[in-house]
Order: structure tokens, then sequence, then C-alpha cells
């Protein structure tokens, strides 16, 4: 469609969502809020089950509203038929999905691309070579160029410029001087330090090699935090003192008994002695 008054293709926006896992309580705000906006298309980056209670429901929501959907590690992992390490979370969790759900999951799609604004955009999981690779936002420039390269994963093509990533569960943003673009969507069900569920619009003109305008927003979207726990203690989630560390204080499980408690999100950088 071209808008009259500029002689260039309408801007469209795209509603980004990634690691609900499980949290059906955080994703209906997040998606009630996307429908407030007037945003009909939402391309979903992963992870949709394990850590919180309903999976299942998870699974069937987004595919009934998410356009695109990408695989994660949670979702290529949980569901394995020949995975080893098993608990009795991962039990549990993988008890909550529906016939054919796993199947389903770990058929999606490993990356998704296409053209805004004369911005080639690539989304996956993690990172461009497996979604069980984590990329951190304080990661060095050779982590940053190699989240842009081709792989087999990925496949041939055009390298992308603009690239959206989950996984992490921490958003930031990201330019060099080369105008390529690296962001980090946050987690809709499970994020760390502000654990206010987050989200991204992507705006554009899509399907243009035209330069046109491009922006990314950031949204955080309040939810019922204790309706969600309240639904994982009646189901009789296990490790729900962990859920219930992330969900109120956006504290990672694996941290919460840490001494001296959870640490600054930052690695530490070591300095050398000329």
């Amino acid at each position: 469609m071209i808008d009259d008054t500029t002689g260039r293709g309408s801007l469209e926006r795209i509603a980004l969502i990634s690691d609900v896992h499980g949290n059906l309580t955080a994703l209906e705000a997040v998606l009630e809020d996307v429908d407030a906006r007037g945003i009909s298309r939402i391309f979903n980056l992963g992870d949709y089950v394990g850590k919180g209670p309903r999976g299942r429901q998870v699974v069937d929501m987004c595919r009934e509203r998410c356009e695109v959907n990408i695989v994660g590690n949670w979702d290529d992992f949980l569901p394995n038929p020949d995975r080893e390490f098993d608990s009795e979370a991962l039990a549990w969790w993988l008890a909550q999905l529906s016939d054919g759900q796993g199947e389903w999951l770990r058929g999606l799609p490993f990356s998704h691309d296409f053209v805004m604004s004369g911005r080639r955009v690539r989304l996956f999981h993690a990172s461009p070579t497996t979604a069980h690779r984590r990329v951190r936002f304080d990661h060095d420039e050779e982590e940053f160029l190699a989240m842009f390269a081709n792989t087999a994963a990925t496949g041939d093509g055009p390298e992308p410029t603009v690239v959206g990533y989950g996984d992490t569960h921490d958003p930031y943003y990201e330019v060099d001087r080369q105008k390529r673009t690296l962001f980090n969507t946050g987690s809709v069900g499970n994020c760390m330090d502000d654990p206010t569920p987050v989200y991204v619009i992507i705006e554009g003109v899509f399907g243009s090699a035209g330069e046109a305008p491009f922006s990314l927003q950031f949204v955080r979207v309040p939810y019922d935090v204790e309706a969600e726990l309240a639904v994982a203690w009646d189901m009789g989630m296990p490790e729900l003192e962990g859920y219930t560390a992330e969900l109120r204080h956006g504290i990672y499980r694996g941290e919460m008994n840490n001494p001296g408690g959870p640490r600054y999100h930052r690695r530490v950088r070591t300095t050398s002695v000329a």
C-alpha cells in the first residue's frame, strides 16, 4: 500500500514476543496491549514452555495468534525423546503438553528473515548457530559481528543488517557504525531484573527494499503476578520458590541462594596490568 502523501509504502507495525515460558497470565496481558494498539501481526521468537505452569495453553494461544513462530532452546530440549537429563520439574512441565505439541515445538523454523524499510531483518531465538548458545548483552565485538553471519542453521542469502533475538530475558538495543542493529526482545513471561513483561514493536515499510523510516519500541506491560503464582500453586508445580523469585523480583532461580545474594547482571571485567 502506497501512502499518497509521501509516495512510499505505508508504515506497518509488528509485535515481537519471546520467552513466554508457560506464563499464560503475562501472555494474555501482552496480547491485550498489542490488540489495544491495533497491531495484528505477531512474531514469536520461541521458548513457549518450561519454568511456568501452563505450557499447553501458551502453545495453543501462540499457534492461534502468532503469524510466525520460531523454535527456542526449551522447545527443542523439553520434548526431545532422546533427552538424557531429567528432573521432577522437567517431567512435570513435559506432562502439561497435549498430544502433538512437543512435535510441533521441535518442528518450528530456526529463524525468520524479512525486509523492512530497506533493512534486512533476521529473527532467531538465541544465536545464529543454535538455539542453545547464549549471547548476553555485555558481549564483545566478535560476538556482536557473529550475530549477523549466515550459518548452516540460518541458511544462505544476504546477511541481515538488523538482528532480533530473545533467550536471555534481558532486553537491550545496540548499533554500530555500519548501521548494523542488534536487539533483544526480553521476555514476556520470565523477564529478569525488571520482571515486568516486555515485548518489542518494530515499525517500517514491510517488504520494501527502499529506505524509509524504521523504529523499534520496547513496551512494558504490568500484569497480575500473584494470580499467576496462585495458578502455579494450585496446579502443584515443582520449583515454585524459583518461579516466585523470578516473577516477583526478577531474580534468576539459579542465583536466588547465592552467598551475598544475586549479583549485578554485567559480568566482572578483568583489567590487565601493564
